[in-house]
């Protein structure tokens, strides 16, 4: 069973994701943070970086945004061409320019925004990618006739000039998948023609994004959200509204409890401190621990108490691969995004370092999150990026 429970506090909503009974995410909004990651908006570029081929861009926020040349050039299929990056970026925009951008990193406390012109409007079954011809099929879809037939079906389906990544809840949909196309492209259309019709010389916000419990929603459609527990009626009024404007989630169970006792189900007060630690214990003896940076997170594999029954090789890998599996869970349910370093204990057996490698990739396919997993660097450690669900955690 997969629920969602909310609890709204004076400064800071906590949401908790429950798959029968066991904490798998958790986020800390606070309440005077202002999300804008997904945002979209017209632009007013303000100055040009010509060092940095980069431009600062008034989006209507505190701090202007930042947008790249690569950001501002037509995206382009990078598996099978190269963008131009060779252009300079007083040529591409000029000042006082406005453009149609989105929110790809939300500011922190010593920088703005990052935005992009590549806009990507996520939907159900697929993430819509106008102004482009690149259609891509999620990784974690792996069988080739399955990913010929979404391929040949999203393009028939497609208008021209969009293009789109489909997502992995579309495996085995035709009809559901068509009408997803449509609305999603409906959607696109709507706020295109605004860009075009506004004449303005200021900032304006076009479309916001789905907050974390919709795209929670979206993103676990096909498993299903079973029920939505709330302590405030005001968050009770918002998720029926939810359910209203979306037939898929009518049968979402929505019921409102104590602000002090709805965190006491399934001790989850309990699982969200357990979560905020540095060290965390392994069945088998052995623990991990968490390290975060600014530039990076790192997370140490250690034998502890764990000596093993055999050889010193088997008992290592023993630690590795129990330390791999709660690797994942733990970058999930706390939102690790960034660069991430892994250091094992040192593996001498290359079979070892291939079969912990795809043991990750494997337990990696049950987050919600992009992953990219680089492998073994020559120092034995192992290197992945991943996506942030909720930007507020950087």
């Amino acid at each position: 069973m997969i629920e969602i429970i909310i609890k709204n506090i004076e400064d800071s909503k906590n949401i908790a994701l429950i798959e029968d009974g066991i904490l798998k995410e958790y986020y800390e909004e606070k309440q005077e943070a202002n999300r804008n990651e997904g945002n979209i908006y017209i632009g007013v570029v303000k100055n040009i970086i010509k060092g940095m081929q980069a431009a600062f861009v008034d989006i209507g926020t505190e701090k202007n945004s930042f947008i790249h040349l690569k950001d501002i050039l037509p995206k382009v299929d990078e598996t099978k061409q190269k963008q131009n990056i060779n252009q300079k970026i007083e040529t591409v925009v000029k000042q006082n320019q406005k453009l149609l951008v989105q929110v790809k990193k939300d500011s922190n406390e010593k920088k703005g925004a990052r935005i992009s012109t590549h806009i990507n409007l996520p939907s159900k079954y697929v993430v819509l990618m106008p102004n482009t011809d690149i259609i891509t099929i999620s990784q974690k879809i792996k069988d080739e006739k399955e990913i010929e037939r979404l391929k040949k079906l999203v393009k028939e389906n497609l208008s021209q000039g969009n293009g789109a990544i489909v997502r992995t809840s579309a495996i085995g949909k035709e009809q559901e998948l068509i009408e997803d196309i449509k609305n999603i492209e409906k959607k696109w259309q709507e706020i295109f023609k605004a860009y075009k019709e506004k004449v303005v010389d200021e900032p304006v916000l076009l479309y916001k994004s789905e907050d974390i419990v919709e795209k929670i929603l979206i993103d676990l459609a096909e498993k299903g959200v079973e029920k939505i527990t709330v302590n405030d009626i005001e968050e009770y009024k918002k998720i029926q509204n939810i359910k209203k404007s979306h037939k898929e989630y009518s049968k979402i169970k929505v019921e409102v409890k104590d602000k002090e006792t709805i965190f006491n189900i399934y001790q989850l007060e309990q699982q969200i401190e357990k979560s905020k630690n540095r060290k965390i214990w392994l069945k088998c003896g052995g623990f991990i621990t968490i390290d975060k940076t600014e530039a990076l997170t790192a997370i140490d594999v250690n034998t502890g108490k764990y000596t093993g029954k055999n050889n010193v090789e088997e008992t290592i890998y023993k630690v590795n691969e129990e330390a791999t599996i709660e690797i994942a869970k733990q970058l999930r349910l706390r939102d690790i995004g960034g660069i991430i370093i892994i250091d094992y204990i040192d593996m001498h057996d290359m079979k070892n370092k291939q079969k912990i490698q795809k043991l990750l990739e494997e337990e990696l396919k049950k987050d919600r999150s992009k992953t990219q997993i680089e492998g073994f660097t020559s120092l034995d450690l192992m290197e992945l990026t991943r996506k942030h669900i909720c930007s507020h955690k950087e």
